[in-house]
């Protein structure tokens, strides 16, 4: 109140010095001077306090969002700790992985001299050294994997290529030393994957008896070519069956649908090969049936 009798006292003296009227009232001020004195201390203060204080105090919080910060804090946390431990499982399963990519890449090129004539025995003596280097790889993969338990088609996708790889070309060795499939328990007995926590998945196995299939139209071409007419008959009876075998399962519009659809192109290519050697008259000693007759 003493700040305010003051600021009054001042602005009247002004007032009387620019407008001397003996008449006015001492404690006279115009409309325009009373509108310029300012309010006092405490209201300022107040209104100060008013506009700085929060909407919502923390005291009047619900007691669940004084909690949620350290919730949310763990729960991110072992999220992130899960991660990690995902994360160094992965590098593990990849180290094996590229161990076994680099086995199938040394068994694919040894078979491909299979196509230039060669001794059947011959082609498939270091080809078949190294399925017991994939069966111990295999064995570590298992090992890997099953440290997590009910985790096996969480990392599937890891090694399903190169499985996939990997039982085409067993399948090609089995048909070169019996001509016959490689069954699928056959399959597992091989890369040593009994384990019912760990074995082959049948959608694995297809996928590589289909890409095996591609293999045989090339290899009837070079047994022609080499003499062998009586190939062409073979691969074609084994590629029929295969074929007919495939047509009764009820199989999606996926990946494996479709590698499948390639193999009906390769059962033409071998049915070709097939009837023109059929049309040609030609024998398994690579005579014709003329000559033949007319030297017995």
């Amino acid at each position: 109140m003493n700040m305010k009798s003051a600021f009054r006292n001042v602005y009247c003296t002004l007032f009387r010095s620019l407008n001397p009227n003996p008449n006015l009232p001492s404690n006279f001020l115009p409309r325009r001077l009373t509108l310029l004195i300012p309010p006092s201390a405490p209201s300022i203060r107040a209104q100060t306090f008013r506009s700085l204080s929060p909407t919502h105090s923390s005291a009047s919080m619900p007691g669940g969002e004084a909690h949620a910060a350290p919730l949310l804090e763990k729960q991110f946390e072992d999220f992130r700790a899960q991660l990690k431990e995902s994360g160094t499982l992965r590098e593990r399963i990849r180290t094996v992985v590229m161990e076994i990519e680099s086995t199938t890449r040394l068994i694919h090129s040894s078979l491909l001299l299979v196509h230039q004539s060669r001794s059947t025995p011959e082609v498939l003596e270091k080809p078949l050294a190294q399925i017991g280097v994939l069966k111990e790889l295999y064995n570590r993969l298992a090992k890997i994997v099953l440290e997590s338990p009910g985790q096996y088609y969480r990392y599937h996708g890891d090694w399903k290529t190169e499985t996939q790889t990997v039982v085409s070309l067993l399948a090609f060795m089995h048909w070169l030393e019996t001509g016959a499939l490689l069954l699928h328990t056959e399959a597992k007995e091989k890369l040593g994957l009994n384990d019912s926590e760990f074995g082959l998945d049948v959608e694995d196995y297809l996928v590589g008896i289909c890409f095996m299939s591609k293999e045989l139209p090339r290899y009837v071409v070079n047994q022609v070519t080499a003499g062998d007419y009586d190939c062409p008959r073979k691969v074609l009876k084994f590629l029929t069956d295969l074929h007919a075998g495939f047509r009764m399962l009820n199989l999606r519009n996926d990946f494996l649908r479709k590698t499948f659809d390639g193999m009906k192109y390769d059962l033409r290519r071998v049915e070709e090969v097939y009837y023109d050697v059929k049309i040609r008259g030609l024998t398994v000693n690579g005579d014709p049936v003329a000559d033949q007759a007319a030297q017995s």
